[in-house]
Parts: structure tokens; sequence; C-alpha cells
């Protein structure tokens, strides 16, 4: 079975190409949904969490994910507090989709995990696809968000590897600035590829056990 990371920085289509890749009958692990359901009511890190930050809990017994954004913003102990609490259940949610998939047989599964990179999570996987647009694009597609500001945006573009480093460390690269149409057209072309068992080798990437990896398609 091989294991495909998703990635891609803010407002580069990483959503849309999930939602792609399902249609094109992959199992997918969203790690960002798998946050929202943890911090949600009756979720497993609601109670660690409050315990961490008594005043970020909602009205309805979850955690107020806005109010939790603005408490680690910029606080990198703070951050990482939450993150020794949330990395380890996202990662057994994690382990829990590929077991599924593997003994269903399933010939890929794909980890949407927004810092995969950041993270060093590209380590889990067989090949890294990053999806990318120009920067213009990209801006847009932000700015159109409720709440966004230049500030806050900059602020996340910071707290993210650039999407240039991105690309130079992915397996693939689907560009999403070209209309829906040829982002799906890229990943079918990718899967089909995938599934066939088809390996573009590149002479200036190898795994540890020398193995090449996957070109940019």
């Amino acid at each position: 079975m091989i294991v495909l990371g998703l990635t891609g920085s803010i407002g580069m289509g990483k959503s849309t190409a999930a939602a792609m890749l399902k249609r094109l009958g992959l199992p997918l692990y969203d790690a960002d949904a798998e946050v929202h359901r943890l911090l949600a009511p009756g979720g497993r890190a609601v109670a660690p969490v409050k315990a961490l930050f008594p005043d970020i809990d909602n009205s309805q017994g979850g955690i107020d994910r806005q109010a939790l954004g603005r408490r680690v913003f910029g606080n990198p102990a703070a951050l990482r507090r939450l993150e020794a609490i949330l990395h380890p259940m996202v990662r057994d949610a994690e382990k829990r989709i590929v077991s599924l998939a593997c003994a269903q047989r399933r010939p890929i599964v794909v980890l949407d995990i927004p810092l995969l990179f950041e993270t060093g999570s590209d380590r889990r996987c067989d090949y890294s696809l990053v999806v990318s647009a120009p920067a213009r694009i990209q801006r847009q597609r932000v700015m159109r968000r409720p709440g966004m500001t230049a500030e806050r945006f900059s602020a996340i573009l910071r707290a993210q590897i650039p999407d240039r480093e991105k690309r130079r460390r992915a397996d693939f690269v689907v560009p999403t600035g070209m209309g829906k149409g040829a982002t799906y057209r890229t990943l079918r072309q990718i899967v089909g590829m995938l599934r066939r068992g088809e390996r573009p080798w590149r002479a200036d990437r190898k795994t540890p056990g020398g193995r090449r990896r996957c070109v940019r398609l």
C-alpha cells in the first residue's frame, strides 16, 4: 500500500484537492477534521485542553477554537504544550485509518496534513503531493475568508514552510491556479500512475534505502 501525503500552504487549494482525491476513490485521513473532532463537545482532547487553558471552552461544552488560536498564536511555549496533547491523539487516528486501508487492501491511502513537512510527517509517507498556486491567487483566496486580515495572513505564512520550499521537497506538485478541471486531471494522472505501479524517478532525490523518488508532473 502507498501512503501519499497531501499538503500545501494556506489558500493553495488543499481542501479542494482532498475532495478530488476522495472522488477518485482514495481513502483519506484529514488531520484538521480530526482536531476539530477532538475539540468538539465530547472530544477526547476537551478535558486536557481545558485543564491547560481553563477559559477557552464554549457554551456547548467543547473548545472555542478561535479563542484557543489566539491564546497560542505567537506563544511558542503554549503552542508546544497544546501540541503535546493533540499530536499523539491525531497520530492515533491516523494509524487507525492507515491500518483499516491496509486491512481492506486499498492500494493508496492519503494523509491530508497541513503541516506535513513542518512536523516531519512526510517521513511516514511514501510520496508527498503539494498543491500550489501563484502568490497573487493565493492572497486573493485567503483575503476572502471571514475575519482574515493582511497582518494575520502574513503571520500564518511566517509560521509555514515557504511554498517554494514545499515544492522543492515534494514528489508531486499540482498547480491549482488554472481551474478545478486542470487540477482534477493532474490528480487523476498521478493516481493512475501510482495504481499502475509506475515510478518516474529523479536522479537528485533518493530515499534512505537508495531508491529514487518521484518527479513532478
